[in-house]
């Protein structure tokens, strides 16, 4: 892409990727938003976001990208709102959030906009949980998340959204929380096994997967330090219950900060950090049907801490880090099973 960035927002919309703000080579929040258009393989530049800023969520309703929250450029956090109006390649302001918030999680549904947990001005995690209404332009209250965390993976399975770890500042969170959408109430489901930063999330067939990151030690245990570690945890929706893989169909390698995604049937990881002095470019994929990993076709970038996108047979890695902010962007596709 034409603009080296890391922790930028990317979307999907009507055959073309966005990518809209992020950090650049100074460090500092962008307002710089382009767009590839998938068919000719081409970059356009878009109209600049009317707030710099990076570590935004982004949510496509429609002809519009919603962009939330955020960080600014003097790394507070962002209450600003704001839509990109495709047909006419300009911004709009929407109804700001009630709080400022970075690291807030967004689900679509309906048409409808759920923005989840952040954390604040006063660095403190937040618990709220916001719906926003397209045609009141207006955000309203909803029951608070059980457990405060900002950074969270979000995952809508049916009628409800399902919260995993996010962060309470330095510490990692083994929440695992499920918000109905018709009845409005939260159920805690059994925390994660195992306490980890910068884990990958997926889900797939109805189990939701926590893979890898960097260890972190035990309350009692003063004289350990984090670790990167290749743990598989599953969580069965049915069931109920988390299972700890066996050491035999844990990831190959050991990785946090990675990307993560399903495609056909495999949770695929690729890129991140490990113990080598350098980020990584190996991508494995563990298959659904035959209960093993195997490696793919290394990154052609090795990066970690990239933005990353689904569509349709496509797991997009975008920017990131590899001896500085990236301009890549690649992409994997499983063709055949393989």
């Amino acid at each position: 892409m034409p603009t080296c960035r890391v922790y930028g927002t990317v979307a999907h919309q009507d055959g073309h990727l966005l990518v809209l703000g992020g950090c650049g080579r100074a460090g500092l929040p962008l307002d710089t938003a382009e767009t590839l258009d998938m068919a000719s393989h081409k970059w356009l530049a878009l109209a600049p976001l009317p707030t710099a800023r990076a570590g935004a969520a982004a949510v496509v309703l429609g002809k519009q990208v919603l962009v939330v929250g955020g960080v600014d450029e003097v790394q507070s956090p962002v209450a600003a709102v704001e839509a990109f109006l495709a047909d006419e390649g300009r911004w709009e302001r929407r109804a700001t959030l009630p709080q400022a918030a970075m690291g807030v999680a967004t689900v679509e549904r309906d048409g409808m906009v759920y923005a989840l947990g952040g954390m604040g001005p006063d660095t403190a995690p937040q618990a709220q949980v916001r719906v926003y209404e397209p045609r009141r332009d207006c955000w309203l209250s909803l029951p608070s998340m059980p457990t405060p965390c900002y950074g969270a993976s979000t995952f809508l399975h049916g009628n409800k959204i399902y919260v995993l770890g996010g962060r309470q500042g330095k510490l990692p969170v083994t929440a695992f929380e499920a918000f109905d959408l018709d009845a409005r109430t939260w159920t805690r489901h059994p925390s994660l096994p195992s306490r980890r930063a910068f884990a990958g999330c997926a889900m797939a067939e109805g189990n939701v997967f926590s893979l890898g990151g960097l260890q972190q030690p035990g309350p009692h245990n003063f004289y350990s330090r984090p670790h990167f570690v290749n743990t598989v945890e599953m969580f069965d929706l049915e069931h109920g219950s988390w299972t700890k893989l066996p050491r035999s169909l844990r990831m190959r390698d050991k990785r946090a900060d990675f990307v993560a995604g399903s495609l056909g049937g495999h949770i695929v990881v690729i890129g991140g950090l490990g113990n080598q002095p350098c980020p990584l470019g190996s991508v494995e994929s563990f298959s659904l049907a035959r209960r093993r990993w195997e490696m793919l076709p290394a990154m052609p970038t090795a990066r970690c801490s990239c933005s990353s996108l689904q569509a349709g047979p496509w797991l997009f890695v975008i920017g990131g880090v590899a001896q500085g902010p990236s301009q890549a962007v690649e992409a994997l596709c499983l063709r055949d099973g393989v």
